[in-house]
């Protein structure tokens, strides 16, 4: 009898082991025994969570930018934590500690001189003397205006601004070239595809959710940027139609706050606002907005008024004075934007109007030629990793600029002409290793020659005819 009793004590004991493994609890989160992870905290419907998956789902509760506890609207409270109201309060004042510190980092002594802007800009941008004098000085009162040591005595208003001129004459090119050299960020948007909220299309707000992302999702960054709003001559008010201006005069009104300065809630991350996109807030106060527009026609409205003062007479003016005058756009009133379907409310809040000029002749030569990024030196930098010498003679030069001024369509002909003339050539360089130079001629550029081959340490020339 003892060795049975022995034995069943025995299987008892194994049984009762085998039972105590089988009925070990496990996390549910993590999925790991309390073996491994520690004691489980039991809550109901027999659910074992540990203390780690515990801390971190108090953890994200405890994150005031979570936009699942606000969609679904679960009280704090719900889960017995009382200090969360003190830790979004602690957030908070480390936010605003940090929001001032960074205002004050933003010193108006950091700030290039308007001369030194413009300096900058003349690297890259030909002409335009008068516009970039005015933004120079438009961009420099506005960053005076947001930093630590503006006055608190003067209320300093923001000099957003309009700038006209036709088409491919270095509108965006300008708003670019400054904000690289400010370090600041900017947005690029097009007005074509604004809408009145409520109708297929992007919301003016859309505008801020751009300088948003492109600020890295940082408000206080964002605050002070650029916002340029290109095509601003589409949302011109329709005239002679009887259906609803969706596009044009209410998507005027409603970038009417945004201008002047207003606080914005824009979607992060996102482009439109739903429900699972959270919301930021963004004060456009100090917000720089640089609107420009090639305004088509708005010639013909700046010379009929002009025409308007012509009268009989020997001394007075002739109808067909201003038919040749590129430089009409210069000659530009608000009147004349009011005509052309701009909204007196809005060109009330775009202060600085000023207009570019049209790429000349000798303009274009020197487009091709003198920036830091001209197209010329970066086909010249293509062929010497070649070590092959690029070069263009005057007349080649000229005549590229005429075809460019046929075109009609301003800086932007020269690089489409460019690569139909270098097509060839960049073709056949790289088959002989022998061609030290090439020489771009007048008659190549009409077509009616070839460019010059020129071989290493040779003398004899040769000729790549086109479409050899």
């Amino acid at each position: 009898m003892s060795n049975k009793d022995d034995i069943n004590e025995k299987l008892n004991i194994e049984d009762s082991d085998d039972k105590k493994d089988y009925t070990e609890e496990i996390c549910y989160l993590c999925k790991r025994p309390e073996s491994l992870a520690g004691k489980l905290m039991q809550i109901p419907n027999h659910i074992y969570i540990c203390a780690d998956c515990m801390q971190r789902t108090f953890d994200l509760i405890n994150n005031p930018d979570n936009p699942y506890i606000n969609m679904i609207g679960i009280p704090p409270g719900m889960f017995g934590m009382t200090d969360i109201s003190s830790s979004i309060k602690t957030k908070k004042a480390q936010e605003d500690g940090k929001s001032k510190k960074e205002k004050v980092e933003f010193d108006r002594k950091k700030i290039p001189s308007p001369h030194i802007i413009k300096a900058k800009l003349d690297e890259y941008i030909i002409g335009q003397d008068h516009a970039k004098k005015v933004i120079s000085v438009a961009v420099y009162n506005h960053y005076k205006r947001i930093s630590s040591h503006a006055p608190e005595d003067v209320e300093i208003e923001k000099s957003n601004m309009l700038m006209i001129g036709p088409t491919g004459c270095g509108k965006t090119y300008l708003v670019k070239t400054l904000a690289k050299l400010l370090d600041v960020p900017l947005a690029i948007t097009d007005a074509t595809t604004l809408t009145e909220a409520g109708y297929i299309g992007d919301d003016v707000e859309s505008v801020i959710s751009k300088l948003l992302q492109a600020a890295g999702n940082d408000v206080k960054k964002a605050e002070r940027g650029i916002i340029f709003i290109d095509e601003i001559d589409k949302i011109a008010k329709k005239r002679n139609t009887n259906s609803r201006d969706v596009s044009g005069e209410s998507v005027q009104q409603g970038l009417l706050k945004l201008l002047e300065g207003s606080d914005v809630e824009v979607p992060v991350g996102a482009t439109s606002k739903n429900a699972m996109v959270p919301l930021k807030t963004i004060n456009t106060e100090n917000i720089l907005f640089i609107c420009g527009g090639a305004f088509p026609d708005l010639d013909k409205i700046i010379k009929a008024r002009l025409n308007k003062q012509s009268s009989m007479g020997f001394m007075a003016d002739l109808k067909d004075k201003y038919d040749n005058d590129k430089n009409l756009l210069q000659k530009v009133t608000l009147d004349d934007l009011r005509e052309y379907g701009m909204v007196p409310e809005f060109l009330g809040r775009l202060p600085i109007l000023f207009t570019l000029e049209g790429l000349t002749k000798e303009m274009m030569i020197k487009v091709l030629q003198e920036p830091k990024n001209a197209i010329l030196k970066q086909y010249k930098s293509l062929l010497a990793m070649d070590e092959v010498d690029l070069i263009f003679d005057e007349e080649a030069l000229e005549a590229i600029a005429e075809r460019a001024l046929e075109k009609k369509t301003g800086a932007r002909a020269l690089r489409a002409i460019l690569e139909e003339v270098m097509l060839d050539i960049m073709y056949e360089i790289p088959k002989d290793d022998n061609i030290g130079r090439v020489i771009i001629t007048k008659d190549y550029i009409q077509g009616k020659g070839v460019p010059v081959i020129e071989m290493r340490g040779v003398s004899k020339q040769k000729s790549i005819a086109s479409g050899n």
